[in-house]
């Protein structure tokens, strides 16, 4: 294999599946494929149909080397995810959708076994957003299924065992709110043994490994080059911050924005995290621990914000900075930093145009993000990477917010690590700050101010 320069990457969100072709010499996307990442199976539990996602990235590895040439692939994902294999590298049970709230159903005898926040830093949260309360549901439900477990994988680790057939896993995956990782200590908490996986969990290895070259079937498909090698892969919020630690000097921060929008503290001087507010100890590729906090910000947007082509006029502005229009916390009261808290616009949402509902939706993603960065001792410039780096109303009331610079991450963070694992690293060369905000800054600060006053208790 010659010089590296081509990365496929495989980047599996909740939301979306894209595979990136990813150019290293010119420090950009080169070519994407993308497609809905929808639940589409529902027995014997909601969960992913990961065989239709494979054939959609083998066709994506194939279009790519067809057109460009593949030099490598990676592979990053969401979090809370895990394939439980059989000996013979089937599914012992179908890979369940951290959504699915069946996990609460064994919640109290979970509760019995679950490693302390102090040992974990993962904080107890709904559904399956812990791991841990997933393979315990599971194991409840079906133990026949759970006992032919011969290896459990986080979700990046699943596709590289998809193309190579080796079973690894990393840690910035079991760093990830599952109860399963002590971040403190670098190893398995004492979860795993409660459970029964001891010797079960895949062979640790880091992002940066080479997993192995692709099976000869898959360069057969795909007409890639059959010593293509495939990297171990990432946690998608922990790839995203993979460029700022390979770039800049510390203190930091990073706001990686999509489905959730995760606030992550490097070099700050951490506070006392509180588990009921959705805080974490996440683990960089390095297997150092960072301070998070998160919110499902993404899909408030989906949810509250109005859809088409929407123009935010100057009057909107006046009119909801003169009258205080203001949404409050929280959109979905099952995660965040304000748990079992609703709240919602403090005016008749009806009397509002598109435009002032698309302005008090982006203010409120940016004050629920200050809070996350207060919550985790956030210091430092502000980088924020993903969709919400492109919304200007956003970044100025996130700097408003938090009285820091905010700027914009030049590209994908999330594929540029992804991608730089093949290569020990890629630098950003120039960061955007956000430009002057369309509202006056003072105005901005008064409106964030009140904002934080008419907060619930929890703050």
């Amino acid at each position: 294999m010659s010089a590296i320069r081509k990365v496929a990457v495989i980047d599996i969100g909740k939301t979306n599946a894209k595979v990136i072709l990813y150019d290293l010499e010119e420090g950009r996307e080169i070519d994407m494929r993308s497609k809905r990442n929808e639940v589409t199976g529902y027995s014997p539990y909601p969960h992913f149909a990961v065989d239709d996602l494979f054939d959609f990235i083998l066709e994506a590895l194939a279009a790519f080397q067809q057109a460009h040439g593949v030099d490598a692939i990676s592979v990053t994902t969401h979090g809370a995810t895990a394939a439980l294999l059989k000996r013979d590298g089937t599914l012992a049970l179908p890979v369940l959708d951290y959504e699915y709230a069946g996990p609460d159903e064994t919640r109290a005898d979970y509760e019995s076994i679950r490693p302390s926040f102090a040992e974990t830093g993962s904080p107890r949260l709904a559904m399956g957003l812990n791991i841990g309360a997933q393979l315990f549901w599971q194991k409840s439900r079906f133990p026949e299924a759970f006992a032919e477990i011969d290896c459990v994988l986080p979700y990046p680790q699943y596709w590289g065992f998809r193309l190579t057939g080796r079973r690894a896993s990393e840690a910035t995956s079991w760093g990830c709110h599952t109860d399963l990782w002590s971040p403190r200590s670098g190893r398995f908490s004492s979860l795993v043994s409660e459970l029964g996986l001891c010797g079960k969990m895949g062979e640790l290895v880091k992002a940066d490994d080479r997993l192995g070259e692709v099976l000869p079937e898959i360069a057969k498909k795909t007409g890639l080059v059959p010593d293509c090698p495939v990297f171990a892969g990432i946690h998608d919020s922990n790839a995203s911050l993979l460029p700022h630690l390979w770039s800049r000097a510390q203190p930091f921060c990073v706001v990686s924005t999509g489905t959730w929008v995760v606030a992550m503290a490097v070099g700050g001087d951490t506070p006392a995290l509180d588990e009921s507010r959705d805080t974490l100890i996440n683990v960089n590729a390095y297997g150092d621990p960072v301070p998070s906090a998160r919110f499902m910000g993404g899909r408030v947007f989906e949810f509250a914000a109005p859809g088409g082509d929407v123009t935010v006029s100057e009057a909107d502005r006046k009119a909801m900075l003169k009258n205080r229009i203001m949404m409050m916390p929280s959109v979905f009261g099952d995660t965040g930093p304000f748990q079992g808290v609703i709240g919602g616009w403090t005016v008749d949402e009806h009397h509002l145009t598109s435009g002032m509902r698309l302005l008090g939706v982006s203010w409120y993603l940016a004050l629920m993000t200050a809070v996350c960065l207060d919550l985790v001792g956030g210091s430092g410039p502000v980088i924020v990477e993903g969709p919400f780096a492109e919304n200007h109303d956003y970044l100025s009331m996130l700097s408003a917010a938090t009285g820091r610079q905010v700027e914009k991450s030049p590209g994908s963070g999330t594929s540029a690590g992804a991608a730089g694992l093949a290569v020990g690293g890629v630098k950003f060369s120039a960061f955007t700050p956000h430009p002057e905000p369309l509202a006056g800054l003072a105005e901005l600060n008064r409106y964030a101010h009140i904002w934080r006053e008419r907060l619930p208790e929890a703050a």
